[in-house]
């Protein structure tokens, strides 16, 4: 859309993950300001990443959007060192009898791990030994919380009703590097339920994530094939977990099977809903320009005004997806917008970059992101572990 020759694959996947860290870092410098506090202080926008906001970072350094991420990327990672060291390439005659012995990690349980690393500051980058994050939402407090205490990141979920954004922002790498699509549902599912089991929550990540693997499909995926690629993963969330694909165990008796199939369809008209309306009722530009009171259909698309629930942040995500303007006007008028500013950058820029490919991100962003080196060395290295698997 925006770029003059069509990225590769490989180019969307670092594009995603860059624009999750771009967006997240753009975003921190107003993060809770209001859209007529931001119009007055940045007439045309936050257009570079110059840190502050009120947690005061340093510039490109990312807060809790981009270090989940960074969680979810590195199980991946291990998965893939997994594989590659079990593999009979790297094994010997003798251990070769073994293969199939060793079971795949719990892609689930890695994720969960490396949060509860950020969270506890344990081996965390430009974190002190021991220490809690600058900033950390109440449902990841509250799920890292209890898998710390109980080991079990299928149990952990801060519960329904707790439906804020702070899955969605991390889901991407399940995306990227999970190709087969039932296991993309269900790692979705199953990573945001860590701390974020609200079904709103969990179909939206795997929605959110269907969307991006279309996007960054080799032959490159069109913005209408990914959002139908979205409206078919409702469904196919949805059935996964009425199955029992989430939710905690032996917390009380909870709802019957038929109330319980009855609160998870209603999730997915909800989450079908906003794929509808960032699709037909917003526009990024007419929000960042009219704020969240005269923007055409914004008192029923975003009603809270993108201040933190998932479907909001979702909403905008799909708007930025359909905008065709460059990737750097669109994500700079997400930030405009106002309300949870760094998440919705993030969730947008995922989606962006997944769109338009990483050289679509202004170098001048690029050059400052805290984790964009590792980030692109970490997605070489599983990018090169498919081809392996694949005989490439």
């Amino acid at each position: 859309m925006s770029t003059s020759s069509t990225p590769t694959r490989r180019d969307r996947i670092l594009g995603a993950l860059l624009g999750v860290h771009a967006g997240d870092s753009l975003g921190a410098t107003v993060e809770f300001a209001s859209w007529e506090d931001i119009r007055t202080d940045y007439p045309q926008g936050v257009r570079d990443i110059v840190g502050g906001g009120p947690f005061n970072w340093p510039v490109g350094h990312a807060t809790d959007d981009t270090d989940l991420t960074r969680a979810v990327l590195l199980a991946y990672r291990d998965v893939a060192k997994h594989s590659q060291s079990n593999s009979p390439s790297t094994s010997s005659t003798s251990d070769s009898s073994k293969q199939g012995e060793e079971a795949t990690p719990d892609i689930t349980l890695l994720a969960a791990v490396h949060m509860l690393s950020w969270y506890t500051g344990h081996n965390w980058p430009d974190r002190s030994p021991n220490t809690r994050p600058i900033d950390v939402g109440g449902a990841t407090a509250t799920g890292l919380s209890r898998f710390q205490r109980t080991g079990d990141p299928r149990s952990s979920g801060a519960g329904q009703g707790s439906a804020g954004n702070g899955s969605l922002m991390r889901c991407i790498p399940t995306a990227l590097f999970q190709t087969d699509r039932a296991k993309v549902i269900r790692e979705s599912v199953e990573i945001s339920g860590v701390t974020h089991d609200d079904l709103c929550c969990v179909v939206a990540c795997a929605v959110y994530n269907v969307m991006v693997g279309v996007l960054v499909q080799e032959e490159g995926g069109t913005v209408e094939g990914a959002w139908r690629a979205g409206k078919g993963a409702v469904e196919e969330a949805v059935a996964f977990i009425i199955g029992g694909g989430v939710g905690r165990k032996g917390e009380g008796k909870g709802p019957g099977p038929v109330a319980r199939q009855a609160m998870v369809e209603s999730a997915g008209r909800k989450v079908d809903e906003a794929l509808d309306a960032g699709r037909y009722m917003v526009r990024v530009q007419d929000l960042a320009e009219k704020g969240p009171k005269r923007a055409a259909n914004v008192t029923k698309a975003i009603p809270f005004g993108a201040t933190g629930y998932v479907l909001e942040s979702l909403v905008l995500a799909v708007a930025a997806l359909f905008d065709p303007r460059p990737l750097e006007e669109v994500l700079v008028d997400v930030v405009r917008f106002g309300g949870d500013t760094d998440t919705n950058g993030a969730i947008a820029g995922g989606m962006l970059g997944a769109r338009d490919g990483a050289e679509a991100i202004p170098l001048r962003w690029r050059e400052v992101l805290q984790f964009g080196g590792e980030f692109t060395e970490v997605a070489e290295y599983l990018l090169s572990a498919q081809e392996k698997e694949r005989g490439d």
